[in-house]
């Protein structure tokens, strides 16, 4: 029997999704039959899987009584996982593609921090300023946030040779990698972080983990790189200590608000770069090999993989 797959994701992205959704599905001997939220044909009652994004036009998960699970094209899942209507487990997006997209960004910019590119890159007037940087064992790198994508980054920078250390809510433990956890351990692993990598959920806990506060505890002249969330920065206090000389730089790839307003001080700001939120770009295939394998797992009983917890908000 044929299971009944809704692309309840951004309209416009089905005509990429539906071609990559059929391979994928076919691939794991599914029996399914895809279809859009706007086909005519389309009964919610009869849906068992919601292909779904944040921008859906699905906002009330209620008539979906016989949906398995909500499968979302997106890491972050903050702007549904409190719907009162959600009551189908919701599956977030951590596939290969996105994961590798995440750590090439960020690799990439620690990098150009730690080997201070900006300078050469930017700052030719045509005088011979010879500079040599530390190695990367010389420098330390905090990755605050050790779920799939900041323990994948975590581990990367660590392969090129830097001092890694990593915070999360709960203890972790990575081979090579420096493990803090709890109030305490964020203000001991801020105290040793030169580069700072933020990617935390998005969550009332994480809200403002770099504050006034905590950027006054890191080395003078640190930087940080966030393509996690927007409001783990409280703003006004980065651009204080931007001002300030306590934070050297901040590459920022996601905001309070997007797309980022016009008039924002990051834009104008010299020590700032805006980044418009391509860190971690879904990939239509390899989403969609993630997609079909929860739902071949949804068919035969196994667990679905990257299941969000109501409870922690992520």
């Amino acid at each position: 029997m044929s299971v009944n797959v809704l692309f309840a994701a951004k309209q416009s992205d089905w005509a990429e999704y539906e071609g990559a959704l059929t391979k994928a599905l076919r691939a794991v001997d599914v029996e399914f039959i895809l279809s859009a939220h706007s086909a005519p044909h389309c009964t919610p009652g009869e849906v068992d899987y919601l292909v779904w994004s944040p921008d859906s036009p699905v906002q009330d998960f209620t008539p979906y009584h016989r949906c398995k699970a909500v499968l979302s094209l997106w890491a972050g899942v903050e702007r549904v996982i409190n719907n009162p209507t959600l009551t189908q487990p919701l599956c977030r997006m951590v596939d290969k593609g996105l994961e590798d997209g995440m750590v090439e960004w960020v690799c990439g910019h620690v990098m150009r921090h730690h080997l201070g590119m900006d300078a050469q890159i930017l700052g030719q007037n045509g005088e011979w300023k010879p500079h040599c940087p530390p190695l990367a064992r010389q420098r330390q790198v905090t990755v605050l946030g050790l779920g799939a994508l900041g323990s994948a980054c975590a581990r990367m920078l660590r392969q090129f040779g830097f001092d890694v250390a990593g915070w999360s809510r709960r203890q972790k433990d990575l081979e090579g990698i420096t493990c803090f956890s709890g109030n305490d351990g964020l203000h001991d692993v801020l105290k040793r972080s030169e580069i700072v990598v933020l990617l935390l959920p998005n969550t009332p806990e994480t809200e403002n983990t770099l504050n006034a506060q905590t950027l006054a505890l890191m080395p003078r002249g640190a930087f940080i790189v966030n393509p996690g969330r927007g409001p783990l920065i409280d703003d006004d206090a980065l651009l204080i200590a931007l001002d300030s000389g306590q934070i050297a730089h901040a590459t920022l790839d996601v905001f309070r608000i997007e797309p980022l307003p016009g008039t924002h001080p990051y834009w104008t700001h010299p020590n700032v770069t805006v980044t418009p939120h391509m860190a971690a770009e879904t990939r239509t295939d390899t989403a969609s090999e993630m997609v079909a394998e929860n739902i071949r797992r949804g068919e035969t009983g196994e667990d679905f993989i990257n299941l969000a917890d109501r409870k922690s908000g992520y």
